[in-house]
């Protein structure tokens, strides 16, 4: 005879923050909230003002970031460009990344594959623009809604950092119960264990106890 408890209706939350859906949510893998911020790190990223044209400003030694210029008394010069932010702008960074979550939608859909036309910023303008477009099926439907908005997430993170000289979010490391690690940082919005499988909200997660000292981000 099964126990009751096992039959116990579990209300769904969501997959990329933890918190319980809403009634009007019902069906949905993600919640309007996570969606909702996905279109902000989407939108950021894009245009004639967003990150990833303001990463050509920061592609200099010393721009954007405060770091020091080398001085005429060190032993070697510094480097042409800044590697961080070069490796966000070329190919295989930001754009390739969202490419590739793009056509991965267009799999699930059965469509056919993406084209990409112009420059890589241009790319980039397209791939966000298909990407907004498609977001409230993906944030309903889609299994990795919770890896892609926690990708896109980063990007924009990492982008801003490089142009505006943003310090990274320092990390902390806090226990589960269960005697597992979590790794968080303040705006952390909902994480797993991996050692149990307990899915803890922003909330909840915030309030779990040290674990042994902070790590650096």
């Amino acid at each position: 005879m099964n126990n009751a408890a096992d039959n116990e209706y579990q209300w769904p939350i969501c997959t990329a923050c933890g918190h319980e859906l809403w009634h009007s949510e019902a069906g949905r893998l993600a919640c309007r909230r996570c969606q909702e911020r996905a279109d902000r790190d989407l939108a950021a990223l894009a245009g004639g003002g967003g990150l990833y044209r303001a990463l050509a400003l920061a592609l200099a030694p010393g721009a954007s970031n405060g770091e020091a210029r080398v001085s005429g008394g060190t032993r070697s010069a510094p480097l042409p460009l800044r590697l961080e932010p070069l490796s966000l702008s070329a190919r295989g960074g930001v754009v390739t990344v969202l490419q590739d979550w793009l056509v991965d939608w267009h799999e699930q859909l059965t469509w056919s594959h993406p084209r990409w036309q112009g420059s890589l910023p241009e790319q980039l303008d397209q791939v966000v623009s298909a990407l907004r477009n498609n977001l409230e099926w993906a944030a309903s439907l889609h299994p990795a809604f919770a890896e892609f908005a926690a990708e896109v997430a980063a990007l924009a993170r990492a982008c801003r950092r490089q142009v505006t000289g943003e310090k990274p979010e320092r990390r902390i490391a806090v226990a589960c119960p269960c005697g597992g690690t979590l790794r968080i940082t303040i705006s952390t919005p909902g994480t797993r264990c991996a050692h149990c499988g307990t899915q803890y909200t922003r909330a909840d997660v915030l309030e779990l106890p040290l674990a042994g000292r902070d790590i650096a981000a």
